[in-house]
């Protein structure tokens, strides 16, 4: 299957992530989350490796773990190491109280069989995004608070200024703290660009945002991982978690 996404990053829209083993159901879901308001971008299959589900800047993750070959617990165990603080909402395509008890006990924040009662799982989604602080159009780590409506990000209390593609680029590295984002990743992000254009544009407003992020302040929070891509630190390296 594919992957598929609809709505920018720019928004304001919560991004739920979508994983469904069976193409025509992962576009009803998509189709049904968008008409509540929801950006989505429906994952591909894990089994050629989980780079572009951890490369989504999803809020929320929505998997089906029972329609594959993989054990359905280990299956979430593994999505809710992707989703790390964000919520995992496991579905069934059956009324299964076994189903939804696996799910929650292998970490998913909720369970659901979904296949006739939509209304439930929309009104699931939105009950554990409005817990989060995505929801409310904020984001958080560490010292670094950014709120999504107003476009105003602070670090420890000192409000900093940023034009469009920097607000961006930082928002989607605090989408998730602490975890490496690819340079594709960043330009499909920030840019809807699917392809290397073969510039430096990120690095350049990498290097911009660092300037205004890290300058002044006694540990830096953005970093570039060798081979990998950029991160943004909750913490300093050597500090406890």
């Amino acid at each position: 299957m594919a992957s598929s996404e609809s709505g920018p990053e720019g928004s304001g829209k919560p991004l739920v992530g979508v994983y469904h083993p069976l193409a025509e159901r992962a576009d009803r879901l998509r189709a049904a989350i968008e008409g509540a308001g929801l950006a989505t971008q429906v994952l591909p299959s894990h089994v050629n490796g989980l780079r572009p589900w951890r490369d989504c800047c999803f809020d929320l993750l929505l998997v089906n773990p029972f329609l594959d070959w993989q054990d359905p617990f280990a299956f979430v165990r593994l999505a809710a190491s992707v989703a790390g603080r964000r919520p995992l909402i496991a579905m069934s395509d059956r009324d299964s109280l076994d189903d939804r008890m696996l799910a929650l006990a292998a970490g998913a924040d909720d369970a659901v069989g979904w296949i006739d009662n939509l209304p439930e799982l929309l009104a699931r989604i939105a009950g554990l995004l409005r817990r989060s602080r995505v929801a409310a159009g904020q984001l958080g780590a560490g010292e670094l608070r950014i709120d999504l409506i107003d476009r105003r990000v602070e670090r420890a209390g000192r409000v900093i200024r940023l034009p469009l593609r920097e607000f961006d680029l930082l928002a989607n590295l605090a989408r998730v703290p602490d975890r490496p984002l690819s340079r594709d990743a960043l330009l499909k992000a920030v840019w809807r660009i699917d392809f290397d254009p073969g510039t430096n544009r990120v690095e350049v407003h990498m290097s911009r945002l660092r300037a205004k992020v890290d300058r002044g302040f006694s540990w830096p929070m953005l970093h570039t991982v060798k081979g990998v891509g950029y991160a943004l630190r909750s913490r300093p390296e050597n500090s406890p978690p």
